[in-house]
């Protein structure tokens, strides 16, 4: 665990465990489930990073081309971590991840420009949060650009604190269960 980044003491949620359904802004049914590693399901997610928007891309993630996104995600998912993935049909529209560091976990998440605005970000932080929490997370941190207004007050709103500012990245954690 990184020495230099606190932790709030109050546990953030209850959140709501991923797999769950909703429907967004844009009326469309969404489904949150947990990532099933299959095959199928790795190339729909595939599809969805080919698809990305380049303005979208933010610390030099997801990668931008296909070779690059597939050696990106195998690891991703291959790391033991927690993956949700929000569905629209066959189409992924987003995913969100909690991926291991030590004895905490980092947080990523990516929804497709078509979905943002849509509350599907936040039903899908709020989906993982409670996915991982059920399965012993204690502790999450994720970077953001501090330019980042919208994802900084999304993440404030879930109990994420700032716990480093001093580059041009913001470090964010949260305590989503109680330690044991």
């Amino acid at each position: 665990m990184n020495p230099d980044r606190n932790y709030p003491s109050t546990v953030a949620g209850p959140f709501e465990a991923a797999p769950f359904a909703f429907d967004d802004r844009e009326s469309r049914e969404i489904e949150l489930r947990p990532y099933d590693g299959s095959d199928g399901e790795f190339e729909a997610l595939v599809s969805m990073y080919v698809a990305f928007d380049p303005a979208d891309r933010a610390q030099g993630i997801p990668p931008g081309d296909e070779g690059r996104i597939r050696t990106w995600l195998d690891g991703l998912v291959k790391k033991g971590g927690y993956n949700v993935v929000a569905w629209h049909g066959g189409t992924v529209a987003g995913h969100a991840t909690l991926v291991p560091d030590d004895d905490t976990y980092e947080l990523a998440i990516f929804v497709l420009q078509a979905y943002q605005e849509s509350g599907i970000g936040t039903r899908l932080m709020r989906g993982l949060l409670g996915y991982g929490a059920e399965n012993g997370v204690d502790r999450v941190w994720l970077s953001v650009e501090r330019w980042n207004k919208a994802a900084i007050g999304l993440y404030e709103k879930l109990g994420f604190e700032i716990s480093n500012s001093e580059s041009f990245e913001m470090e964010m954690s949260a305590r989503i269960s109680a330690e044991d």
